[in-house]
C-alpha cells in the first residue's frame, strides 16, 4: 500500500517520539532536558543500568551509544511492536487521531482475510482446549501430567486435544464458518482421490502457535500414537503462518527478556514449555525448521546474545553448525550469539527434571561464544601433524571467516581463532644440550625486551612510537580533522565507535563527533557542550596543526587522507606488542612460522641499516609500498636478534 504524500509528514509532526518513545522506558531526570526536547533513558534493545539512548524531539530521532539503535518513532514501533511497516503506521495514526488512507483493494482484501482466518484460528484453539477436559483426551492428560503439566499450565498454554474423530472441520462448519475457510486456515486439507475434506490434526495434542501480537496463526501436533508417521506436525504455510519467520512463543518471551531474562531458543514446544515454567521465561522454538536469518533478525531485536540451547546428541550439534552457517554472514558489533550444549543424550526438559534449576542455569552461564563452536567444527577429531594438514586448516577457517561482512569484527574473529591454533600447535621446547645455550637464549630474550623499551631518540619523535603520548596525539589528529570537516565522519564511523581513548576528555569529544549531525554548526555544538576548552587544548599542538585537516577545513579529500593516515598509524601502534607477542609464542612453539618470521625479520633489519644514521621519527618505505618508522624498525631489529640467538644453527639470512 502506498501512502499519500504528506500523510507521514503529519503523522509525524502530531507525535512528539518522546511521547511514543516514553512508553517503553523511564526517563533519566538528571541527564533529561524535556524543555528542550533532549531525553534520555536505558536502552529499551539492550540490557543496561545507565542512561545511553537519547531522544531528540527536535528532529524526531532517537539513537543509543550502547547498541546504536537508531531510527524515528515508526521504526521506534516496528522494532519493539514487532510489526511491520503498514502496522507501526496504523498504530501511530490511532494514537494521533488520523485515519489511515483507504487501502488499494487488493492489499484490502487480503488483509480482511487475515484477519477472518486468525478468527477461525481462535475458534479452533478454542475447540481444541473443551476436547481436553473430555474421555477422548484421558491418554493425552496423563502425557501432559508425566511431562510436568498441571492443569493450569495447560490453561496458561491453550494446550488442547484433536480426536480421531469428530474434529475441529465438522464442529466449525456446524457454526456456519464455510468449509474452504477452515481448509485455507490450515486446518482441513482437501482429499487428493476426490473425496471429501479431512482433518489435519487428528489424535495429537495441540500446541497453538502465536505471533508476536498473540494472534493464532497456526497449530503443533503432539501424536499419541507410538506408530505415527510424525512425531510432531505443524500446520502448513498459509496466509498467516510462514514458519521460517515465526518462533514459538515469541510473544511472551519478549516481555520476559525486557525485564532482564536470556533469551533462550531450544528445539521444540516442550523444552520451551518447560523452561518457562521453570522461571526461563524468554524461550523461543523454531517450528519444523532451522533457524533462518529472519529468525535471527527476531531475535537480535530482543537480544543482543540469544543463546542457543541445543540437545547433547548429534543432532543437536548438526543443528548448531547450521546455526553457525546462517549467522556468520549477519554479525555486526554487538550482535552475535552463545551456545549451551546440554549434557549428553538430554534435552532442556530432561535436565530440569533430573537436575533442577540451578543445573539448567549453571549451563546457561557457561554458554561459549560462536567462535569457539566454529573452531570446534574445524578442528575435531582431526589431526595436523603436517604443513599441509595445518595449511588447509588455516585456508578453511579464513573461508569460514570471510563470509563477516563487518571488517571489525573479522579481525576479531581471525585474531581468535589464531590465538586457539596456537594453543593447539604449541608444544614444549626440547631442552638445550648445553647449559650455555639456555644462558645465551634467556639474555636474548632480556635484550630484546630491553630493546623494545622507548629509546631517547624515539620518545623525541612525536608520533614515532606507541606510547599513550604517542597515542594521545594520534586521538587529537583525529578529532582536530573531523571537527575541521565534520562530513569526512562517514567512511570512518565504525572506527571512531570502536577507538578506545587514552583520557575521558577524548571520549566525551568522541560522543559528542559521533552523536552530532554534521550539517550542524560544530563550534556551536562544541559549545554547547562544554568542550570549547578541550578542543582549544588540542588544537593548539603543534603536531596536530600540522598533521590533522585544521590545515585545509572543509576539504573532504585532504581529511579522509589525513583520517586514513591516523588510524593506521593508531592501529599499527597499538597491535605491534601483540604482533611481538606473537612472535615470542612462535618462537616457545618452534613451528614451521618461525622460518618465514626470520625470513621477515632479516628484511625488517636490512632496511632499519639503510637509515641507522637517519634521525628518529624517519619514515621509510618498503618494497611493498609500506611505511615503517623506527619504533617498528627498532623492534623488527630487536625480534631478529632474539631468533637468532634462539636458532645459533641456522643462519636467518
Amino acid at each position: 500500500m502506498s501512502l499519500p504524500p504528506g500523510f507521514l509528514d503529519e503523522l509525524r509532526t502530531r507525535l512528539s517520539i518522546s511521547d511514543v518513545v516514553g512508553r517503553k522506558v523511564m526517563w533519566d531526570s538528571r541527564k533529561s532536558n524535556p524543555g528542550k526536547g533532549d531525553m534520555w533513558a536505558p536502552c529499551p534493545f539492550h540490557q543496561e543500568k545507565s542512561a545511553s539512548f537519547h531522544v531528540d524531539d527536535r528532529k524526531g530521532f532517537y539513537y543509543c551509544f550502547g547498541c546504536h539503535a537508531k531510527g524515528d518513532a515508526i521504526s521506534f514501533v516496528r522494532e519493539t511492536e514487532n510489526v511491520g511497516f503498514m502496522e507501526a503506521v496504523e498504530i501511530l495514526a490511532g494514537e494521533a487521531g488520523m485515519t489511515m488512507p483507504a487501502r488499494d483493494p487488493q492489499a484490502q482484501e487480503k488483509a480482511d482475510a487475515r484477519t477472518e482466518l486468525a478468527d477461525v484460528m481462535e475458534q479452533a484453539v478454542q475447540h481444541f482446549r473443551l476436547n481436553l477436559n473430555t474421555a477422548a483426551a484421558t491418554q493425552a492428560r496423563e502425557y501432559l501430567t508425566r511431562r510436568g503439566l498441571d492443569g493450569d499450565a495447560c490453561q496458561r498454554w491453550d494446550i488442547g486435544f484433536a480426536p480421531d474423530r469428530g474434529g475441529v472441520l465438522a464442529a466449525l462448519t456446524a457454526k456456519g464458518i464455510p468449509q474452504q475457510m477452515v481448509i485455507d486456515a490450515g486446518l482441513a486439507a482437501a482429499s487428493e482421490r476426490g473425496g471429501a475434506p479431512y482433518d489435519r490434526f487428528r489424535g495429537r495434542i495441540i500446541f497453538p502457535i502465536r505471533n508476536a501480537r498473540g494472534r493464532p496463526i497456526a497449530l503443533g501436533g503432539r501424536a499419541m500414537d507410538p506408530d505415527a508417521k510424525a512425531k510432531y506436525y505443524n500446520s502448513p504455510e498459509t496466509l498467516l503462518f510462514d514458519k521460517s519467520r515465526t518462533l514459538y512463543n515469541i510473544q511472551n518471551a519478549r516481555t520476559a527478556a525486557g525485564k532482564g531474562q536470556p533469551l533462550v531458543v531450544a528445539e521444540g514446544y516442550m523444552d520451551v514449555i518447560a523452561l518457562s515454567e521453570s522461571g526461563f521465561g524468554a524461550a523461543v522454538a523454531p517450528l519444523g525448521t532451522a533457524v533462518t536469518e529472519h529468525h535471527l533478525a527476531m531475535l537480535w531485536r530482543i537480544a543482543d546474545e540469544p543463546v542457543i540451547a541445543l540437545d547433547g546428541d548429534t543432532a543437536g550439534l548438526r543443528a548448531a553448525m547450521r546455526t553457525i552457517d546462517v549467522a556468520l554472514p549477519l554479525l555486526t558489533a554487538g550482535k552475535s550469539l552463545r551456545f549451551a550444549i546440554m549434557p549428553a543424550g538430554l534435552d532442556p526438559d530432561d535436565v530440569l527434571k533430573q537436575q533442577g534449576k540451578g543445573a539448567m542455569q549453571a549451563i546457561f552461564d557457561a554458554a561459549i561464544p560462536m567462535v569457539q563452536l566454529l573452531w570446534q567444527r574445524e578442528t575435531e577429531g582431526r589431526s595436523f601433524d603436517s604443513p599441509e594438514r595445518r595449511a588447509a586448516l588455516d585456508k578453511a577457517l579464513r573461508d569460514r571467516t570471510a563470509v563477516i561482512t563487518d571488517p571489525g569484527l573479522r579481525g576479531h574473529y581471525d585474531q581468535a581463532l589464531k590465538e586457539l591454533k596456537w594453543q593447539l600447535f604449541k608444544t614444549r621446547k626440547p631442552q638445550a644440550r648445553s647449559g650455555q645455550r639456555n644462558v645465551a637464549f634467556k639474555r636474548g630474550q632480556e635484550d630484546w625486551h630491553r630493546d623494545l623499551a622507548p629509546s631517547a631518540s624515539n620518545r623525541s619523535s612525536a608520533l614515532g612510537s606507541g606510547t599513550a603520548r604517542d597515542d594521545h596525539l594520534r586521538e587529537a589528529v583525529i578529532f582536530a580533522t573531523l571537527i575541521a570537516t565534520p562530513a569526512a565522519i562517514e567512511p570512518f564511523v565504525a572506527q571512531i565507535e570502536q577507538m578506545d581513548c587514552t583520557d575521558p576528555d577524548h571520549a566525551a569529544l568522541r560522543a559528542l563527533i559521533l552523536r552530532a549531525d554534521p550539517a550542524d554548526d560544530m563550534a556551536a555544538t562544541i559549545d554547547a557542550a562544554g568542550l570549547s576548552a578541550t578542543v582549544d587544548r588540542l588544537s593548539a599542538q603543534n603536531m596536530v596543526r600540522l598533521s590533522s585537516g585544521l590545515r585545509k577545513p572543509g576539504d573532504l579529500a585532504f581529511a579522509a587522507a589525513c583520517l586514513a593516515e591516523a588510524f593506521a598509524k593508531l592501529s599499527t601502534a597499538r597491535t605491534l606488542p601483540q604482533e611481538l607477542r606473537e612472535a615470542q609464542e612462535d618462537l616457545d612453539a618452534g613451528d614451521e612460522g618461525l622460518t618465514w618470521r626470520l625470513r621477515q625479520a632479516t628484511t625488517a633489519r636490512d632496511r632499519a641499516a639503510i637509515i641507522a644514521s637517519g634521525s628518529a621519527g624517519e619514515m621509510i618505505v618498503a618494497d611493498n609500498g609500506a611505511e615503517l618508522d623506527s619504533d617498528e624498525l627498532s623492534a623488527a631489529r630487536a625480534l631478529w636478534d632474539a631468533l637468532a640467538i634462539a636458532n645459533p644453527d641456522k643462519d636467518p639470512k
